[in-house]
């Protein structure tokens, strides 16, 4: 029977995950809370949780932004644990660790093709599209103009090619009764692929994951 480990792991773990196993190839800003994957002693990746770019991400919902996080990386190789279950224990850890939270949100971009499957697997609530801030293309590839804006202090001026951000699709993951209660009023009929099911939900599809990038061997606890 295969192992799962799910344990905190420190930021040159995560961004190798980051940087070889999700599109973006690129780490979130800020300050973020982050676990390690392994199936039988194998790192395949990491889930990271962040206060998000906005600092009123939380405001729609009556929140501080100490009372909730965003999901901002899930970035995984080939693997067999469905990415559901592994979203679920991260969250539980997530909020064992961290009893003043009450609501995750998460983002899918829909130009990558991510509807948030496995969000609606997880029984996550969908509210929503939302028009996402644009891109600039900078050494090599389209960046978010949030690190345009890290990197340069500002992007006022800035003369680079510009790429309008599209739409992402937003969930949300309510962690008590009175928040639950609370945002199943905005609850929306999410997104469907054509001949899409729930049961299709990413976990060891390989064509999705870079498998031969070389990971860190880490002294991981067991999942709780």
């Amino acid at each position: 029977m295969m192992e799962l480990k799910i344990a905190p792991i420190d930021g040159d773990a995560a961004k190798h995950a980051v940087m070889n196993w999700h599109y973006s190839k690129c780490m979130p800003s800020g300050k973020a809370i982050r676990f390690g994957v392994w199936e039988d002693s194998k790192f395949i990746g990491a889930v990271m949780f962040g206060r998000g770019a906005c600092r009123s991400l939380m405001k729609p919902y009556g929140l501080t932004q100490m009372q909730g996080c965003e999901l901002t990386r899930i970035a995984l190789r080939a693997h067999q644990t469905p990415v559901t279950k592994i979203v679920s224990i991260a969250t539980k850890m997530l909020r064992k660790t961290n009893p003043g939270l009450r609501l995750i949100v998460s983002f899918t971009d829909d130009r990558q093709g991510h509807l948030g499957v496995i969000y609606q697997a997880g029984n996550w609530v969908f509210t929503g599209k939302v028009h996402s801030t644009d891109n600039f293309f900078f050494e090599g590839r389209w960046r978010h103009m949030r690190t345009i804006g890290g990197r340069f202090g500002t992007i006022k001026g800035i003369k680079l090619p510009r790429q309008d951000g599209g739409y992402r699709y937003r969930y949300l993951m309510p962690l008590d009764d009175v928040m639950r209660e609370q945002v199943e009023k905005l609850r929306q009929k999410p997104p469907r692929a054509s001949g899409e099911t729930l049961s299709q939900s990413p976990s060891g599809d390989s064509s999705r994951f870079n498998s031969e990038a070389r990971a860190p061997i880490l002294q991981t606890a067991h999942a709780s």
